[in-house]
């Protein structure tokens, strides 16, 4: 039976010639004699060890969903990782309360990317189009038959019609227009209009 290749280690070999306690360690922390163990620190220390800061944003790098961090704050609370940077700073999140990324990074847990909004308002604020568009705009679609892109707004759970547009440079600054007379937090449409 092939054993670990560290000195004195005589457990049954794993891969890369390390038994599997030292394999692991080296997945870890690319040194299998390292012990990087985080038990018993404070879970302010925990998180903030898995944050990777930048110039701009501030990456989450444990566990994830594939679109936004978990923190495993305690045995009984895992906090969404952004939701517990928002609260670390500003303190408690109001029941119903939303927590909106400013920067549309949804692992950034920088604080000044965060702001408290309403569901409604974090409907507002939105990147652009949703990969299933045909247009690439929001709001807009390509109606073939026509031959003409249809405009229109979602507010308060409703489509609000804004009209049918020869060219999509029309119904993208329609839908735009209308965003900025009904939503409060569409940041990208009002920067589009400075």
């Amino acid at each position: 039976m092939k054993t670990c290749s560290i000195e004195g280690c005589d457990n049954k070999h794993k891969g890369r010639g390390l038994c599997l306690k030292h394999y692991m360690r080296w997945m870890r922390n690319g040194d299998p004699h390292t012990i990087l163990t985080m038990q018993g620190l404070p879970a302010t220390e925990r998180y903030w060890a898995r944050v990777q800061k930048g110039p701009d944003c501030w990456l989450w790098t444990g566990a994830n969903d594939g679109r936004y961090g978990h923190f495993w704050e305690s045995k009984d609370k895992s906090p969404m990782a952004h939701r517990y940077s928002y609260e670390q700073m500003f303190g408690p999140i109001p029941e119903g309360a939303q927590i909106d990324h400013l920067c549309h990074q949804t692992l950034c847990v920088n604080p000044a990317h965060l702001r408290q909004v309403t569901p409604k308002q974090n409907m507002e604020n939105r990147a652009g189009a949703p990969s299933s568009s045909v247009t690439g705009v929001r709001g807009v679609s390509w109606r073939r038959n026509d031959k003409a892109y249809d405009a229109s707004v979602g507010h308060n759970g409703a489509r609000v019609w804004v009209g049918r547009f020869a060219n999509l440079a029309d119904a993208e600054a329609a839908v735009i227009a209308k965003r900025n007379e009904l939503h409060t937090h569409n940041d990208l449409d009002r920067m589009a209009v400075q």
